[in-house]
């Protein structure tokens, strides 16, 4: 069966606003749903435009390990609406990606799938797990709202290209899709940076099959609980 693609999950949204079928949130905003989605992220945005600045700000910051979103922009200026929402007075969050998959903490999880691809090209346990059991103590202490959103990152190589299969438990299409993607497509591309030095390393040292060519980039199949518009974005599905 070929898969839903970022233009299928478009047409989708466009058709639920076209026919009214909303559902309501907790603040008792309109909301357009799509329960158990999966497509290919072929594209960097769905509805909206990227914004790079703030891109490039997200992903330096998480790389940083920081917890504390006053980090983000330093001194220049106040961190986005959505992270304020989500820290407690003090400005910590649990949702620093970088730190959940570099951290020692948090058994430097993309130091283990490094070496599991390296180790087997076949396997299906090279997995980067995002989310925790202890979430529910941890989400909303200190009055945090910060329940993790993405549940896990999975990689296969298969015919020689590096593929992610991103798990979410919610995703927000327009900002949230637009940052997460950027994300995970910089982790994808470190990742096969880094296994192919290392497939080299090997090569050079005796161990490696010599002709092999380095491995590629493959498809991010976007999976998610519950993909979502609000109301307040309505007017940029089109």
């Amino acid at each position: 069966m070929k898969p839903l693609n970022v233009e299928d999950i478009r047409n989708y949204f466009i058709e639920e606003l076209k026919n009214e079928r909303f559902t309501t949130d907790k603040t008792g905003q309109r909301t357009i749903e799509m329960l158990g989605s999966s497509f290919i992220a072929s594209e960097p945005a769905i509805f909206g435009t990227p914004n790079e600045e703030y891109i490039e700000r997200e992903i330096d910051w998480y790389i940083s390990g920081s917890t504390n979103i006053n980090d983000i922009y330093g001194d220049d200026r106040d961190p986005p609406a959505a992270w304020v929402y989500s820290a407690n007075r003090y400005g910590s969050i649990n949702s620093n990606y970088g730190k959940l998959i570099f951290d020692y903490k948090y058994y430097s999880q993309y130091d283990n799938v490094l070496n599991e691809l390296a180790l087997n090209k076949d396997t299906r346990r090279a997995s980067m797990v995002y989310q925790r059991p202890s979430i529910w103590t941890e989400y909303n202490e200190d009055d945090k709202n910060d329940f993790i959103c993405t549940n896990a990152v999975t990689y296969y190589i298969r015919d020689d290209k590096l593929h992610a299969v991103v798990q979410m438990r919610s995703n927000d299409v327009v900002f949230g899709y637009k940052n997460d993607y950027a994300w995970q497509s910089y982790v994808l591309a470190q990742l096969l940076k880094d296994l192919n030095a290392h497939r080299q390393a090997d090569k050079d040292s005796g161990y490696g099959v010599i002709g092999q060519e380095d491995f590629t980039a493959g498809d991010i199949t976007w999976q998610v609980q519950n993909l979502h518009v609000y109301e307040r974005h309505f007017d940029l599905v089109k």
